[in-house]
């Protein structure tokens, strides 16, 4: 009787076991599959909400119902799916998206005490991010096309929301954020990239959106900066299609001002490049992105600003923009004049920005007069008492004032 007993209690291999195991399974549902389960419906109510929202005569009076239910949508996100991934990482089961989701969230979470705002958006960001990763997964048709119409409504709204509350920190003249205006402008960048990559990338694939062609060639500016190491050459590149792509995406969220003080950032990284650079090669092609980045910032972005505080410095700019112009219609006669008129414009018109900055240029300083000097636009004596790196007395074309130069700079 031992023998037998012990037999059916440790007869785990049998037939009754296996049965009584598959009926365990169908008739309790794990916790798991419940909050997936509850997940789903208050999703299906939001998407329902959303249709009628869009399709409705009256959106104010639908606007509410659709409100109510994405908060019930994201309550319920917060509450269960962050458990599951967690579960799923200490089980050693979770996809690398899952992996990286978990550490992203401790992230998110550090914002809330100091900024809460940042923290209130980039969670809801967090959460859709989550969610639109189960319905990939789950892989039918007609929730996907229904879900990514919400998911890229909604993300478009939530970046556009977390880049404005970036650039009211920018436009701050206090010495509040002083400090940390370095790392804002990082951040900056980072969303519009993020934004490019999880975001505009699905417009892309929707011939039928409004913003398509626009998605398009967006994206395919920015494509041969996704593969591969990028030095800071490449950085500061991307950087600038990335401004470039905000001035029609973000241009309320990321006004003239704040893309002007962007501008001066990469400037500055610019600049500073082309100064330290070592290699000849390396230090031309710092050189001729720099340029690029003058053209940009003068032409795409200053030529239309229409407040100016420093009056002079409008009329300043007027003159440069006149004298650019003028270039510019040699265009199609001399493409080769063209090019070099117009580098010898931005190289003066550097050169005075120069002047009164903190950082200091000596070396880029040198570097722009030697370019002049080679251009036949600033003359070179030579100073026989100077010694082989010595100072040498210049002669510019245009003013007639000497300058000093450095033998052999550049």
């Amino acid at each position: 009787m031992e023998e037998r007993s012990l037999r059916i209690s440790g007869a785990n291999g049998t037939f009754l076991n296996r049965l009584t195991n598959t009926l365990t399974k169908l008739i309790s549902p794990t916790k798991e599959g419940i909050n997936s389960m509850l997940i789903s419906i208050k999703r299906n109510n939001l998407l329902k909400a959303y249709d009628s929202y869009l399709n409705a005569e009256d959106q104010e009076a639908q606007e509410k119902k659709y409100e109510e239910a994405y908060t019930a949508y994201l309550e319920v996100l917060d509450k269960y799916t962050l458990s599951s991934i967690y579960k799923k990482v200490n089980d050693g089961v979770a996809t690398d998206f899952q992996s990286k989701a978990l550490s992203q969230y401790y992230g998110i979470i550090q914002l809330k005490e100091n900024e809460f705002i940042e923290y209130k958006y980039r969670k809801q960001k967090y959460l859709l991010e989550l969610d639109n990763e189960t319905v990939r997964l789950i892989n039918k048709d007609k929730l996907t096309t229904r879900y990514k119409k919400f998911y890229i409504a909604k993300m478009d709204e939530l970046y556009k929301r977390i880049l404005k509350n970036y650039s009211i920190k920018l436009a701050d003249n206090t010495s509040s954020y002083d400090s940390t205006k370095e790392f804002i402008f990082t951040k900056v960048f980072i969303t519009l990239e993020d934004y490019i990559k999880n975001v505009l990338v699905l417009k892309t694939e929707d011939k039928e959106n409004k913003q398509y062609q626009d998605a398009v060639e967006a994206y395919q500016k920015f494509e041969r900066f996704i593969v591969g190491k990028l030095d800071t050459r490449d950085i500061i590149e991307k950087n600038m299609v990335l401004l470039e792509i905000s001035r029609k995406l973000f241009t309320h969220s990321l006004p003239l001002v704040v893309a002007e003080q962007c501008y001066l950032k990469l400037l500055k990284d610019a600049r500073c490049l082309v100064q330290d650079s070592k290699i000849a090669t390396k230090r031309e092609n710092a050189y001729m992105m720099l340029i690029n980045l003058i053209e940009d910032y003068n032409i795409r972005l200053l030529s239309t600003k229409v407040y100016w505080e420093d009056l002079k410095e409008r009329e300043d700019f007027k003159k440069f923009l006149d004298k650019f112009k003028e270039i510019e219609a040699k265009k199609e006669i001399d493409f080769e004049e063209y090019m070099k008129q117009k580098e010898v414009l931005f190289i003066k018109n550097d050169l005075k920005k120069l002047d009164g900055q903190k950082q200091d240029y000596t070396t880029l300083t040198k570097y722009y007069k030697r370019k002049l000097v080679d251009y036949g636009v600033m003359r070179e004596i030579k100073n026989s008492a100077a010694g082989k790196y010595g100072e040498k007395e210049g002669v510019c074309k245009f003013t007639g004032k000497s300058v000093k130069l450095l033998k052999n700079a550049g």
